[in-house]
């Protein structure tokens, strides 16, 4: 039964992974038209997400990584921002 309680985390984490694997310009085969990276944080903000519904589950992991997400504008200079 507690199975059944984490398929729906680990639904999200393996869909993030499809993302970065496929259509990420960081991770995915498109990171060969930017060789130094295209996001402006460290670590990324797929992988930021991945880690933070990992450990912080769907609900409040998905909050902090879309808060992540909506500080990723021009007016952000970005840089190291791990998860805590």
């Amino acid at each position: 039964m507690a199975k059944l309680f984490f398929l729906p985390r680990l639904l999200v984490l393996r869909l993030i992974r499809l993302y970065q694997k496929t259509l990420s310009f960081d991770h995915g085969f498109l990171r060969r038209f930017f060789p130094n990276g295209y996001c402006r944080f460290h670590p990324t903000c797929s992988e930021y997400g991945y880690q933070a519904v990992a450990k912080y589950g769907i609900w409040r992991g998905g909050f902090k990584a879309l808060g992540r997400v909506l500080r990723c504008n021009p007016f952000n200079a970005g840089g190291h921002d791990p998860l805590v």
